[in-house]
């Protein structure tokens, strides 16, 4: 994978780490981040090798937003300027959310405006308490359309309502009541926690991850429950015959791990 201008992408133990990389102004997104996440996340689904995908931010912050003199410049832009550039921040999120690999958002300091569709767009997001959150695009005038299906997938209608209508600024704990994150907790915590959910991903069949987040794209986004009726019943039948799906009942039967799990790995 080549090197980005604002991101940074690190591996380590089949995980990969994709750092948001402007901490000198709390890694606020412009056209060039969001084309480069849409080409980092399109190359991770290539790489069989790799298990999880951690989005982090590097410095004081997560992401503070759009970044301010890229909002100057898309101000001034034409109706088809602007869509262009919305659509890309659209396909950005989207491109995250149907990533082929786990992803898991690392949320700290700030998360404002259009941050909040990076996190929401990944499959889970954790943040510690002094985490600070905000739908603020009503603030100045705007509304947050393109994080607007990744936001209320994941609280629901109404906690959409009062996050996105007021605006107001919440903490890590609230965040969590809200569903926003998965689970906030103490900052000294955050790294070992996290750690953990990545170590259970990485003893499932990968495979089987892949497929799960097909079935659960396809039953929340495309199916009817009539639908559903025969095609989990093609899938399961599928997966049970696989090479993986042999390979897991073989070892869950024989009290035994299954070949994808890194020996010692688990061992103190």
């Amino acid at each position: 994978m080549r090197e980005f201008t604002t991101i940074l992408v690190e591996s380590e133990e089949k995980v990969i780490i994709v750092w948001l990389n402007r901490p000198e102004i709390h890694n606020a997104f412009n056209e060039t981040m969001i084309s480069e996440l849409i080409e980092c996340f399109e190359e991770i689904n290539k790489l069989d090798n790799i298990r999880v995908v951690l989005l982090k931010g590097k410095g004081k912050s997560f992401c503070a937003g759009a970044d301010l003199n890229w909002m100057r410049d898309v101000a001034d832009y034409s109706y088809e300027e602007n869509y262009r550039e919305s659509y890309q921040l659209s396909k950005c999120f989207h491109t995250i959310y149907t990533c082929r690999k786990p992803t898991i958002a690392q949320v700290h300091g700030v998360a404002i405006g259009g941050a909040n569709g990076l996190l929401a767009a990944c499959d889970m997001a954790y943040c510690n308490h002094d985490t600070t959150f905000s739908l603020s695009e009503v603030k100045i005038g705007i509304i947050p359309a393109c994080i607007s299906p990744y936001v209320i997938k994941r609280v629901g209608e109404y906690a959409a309502r009062e996050l996105m209508l007021t605006g107001r600024r919440i903490k890590g704990e609230e965040a969590e009541s809200f569903r926003l994150v998965n689970r906030s907790v103490p900052l000294q915590e955050q790294e070992s926690f996290i750690k953990s959910v990545i170590d259970k991903l990485k003893t499932s069949g990968p495979k089987a991850i892949e497929h799960c987040k097909n079935l659960i794209y396809n039953i929340s986004n495309k199916l009817t429950l009539d639908q559903a009726l025969e095609e989990t019943a093609r899938i399961i039948a599928e997966i049970r015959s696989s090479e993986e799906g042999q390979e897991g009942m073989r070892a869950f039967l024989e009290k035994s791990p299954p070949k994808w799990v890194e020996q010692g790995k688990s061992k103190k």
